[in-house]
């Protein structure tokens, strides 16, 4: 299972802010930061950012990271099971 965690990005004097998505093995992509949606929604743009570059294709779950980001897995039907 593959899973991608994502963070914020705090503007610079040159860059305003952005979301970076990060696969294992460092694959990654940065995208900027949309404040027009939920930060929640953000994230997840940069998550489908990086799955196209890497022409992934699946069913995402994603949730809050209390330290801060979000982390999203990849759902196979077969793994999915009702507490």
């Amino acid at each position: 299972m593959q899973a991608i965690h994502t963070k914020y990005l705090g503007p610079t004097n040159y860059r305003g802010g952005r979301i970076k998505a990060i696969a294992e093995g460092g694959r990654s992509v940065t995208v900027p930061y949309d404040y027009s949606g939920t930060s929640e929604q953000c994230h997840f743009q940069a998550v489908k950012a990086l799955c196209a570059k890497l022409d992934w294709h699946g069913t995402l779950q994603g949730g809050d990271l209390n330290a801060g980001g979000y982390v999203f897995v990849f759902v196979n039907e077969w793994e999915r099971y009702e507490a």
